[in-house]
């Protein structure tokens, strides 16, 4: 059984720019994260697959990591 960890890294994603303009799957990365509008923000578990989304459309978010 795999073992838990109590104390798992957050981190919170900011939208700063809006994905109009950009490619459909920006876009819709966007939407998976939780981001539907300008300065919202999302808090997320740092896992493998967050953070690639995240690189992918890094030009429109403000990440910042929480303990």
């Amino acid at each position: 059984m795999p073992k838990t960890d109590s104390k798992e890294k957050t981190i919170f994603v900011t939208l700063v720019r809006s994905p109009i303009g950009y490619t459909k799957d920006q876009k819709a990365t966007a939407s998976a994260l939780g981001l539907r509008k300008l300065h919202q923000t999302i808090e997320h578990r740092d896992t493998p697959a967050i953070r690639g989304m995240i690189n992918k459309i890094v030009h429109l978010l403000q990440v910042e990591e929480a303990g």
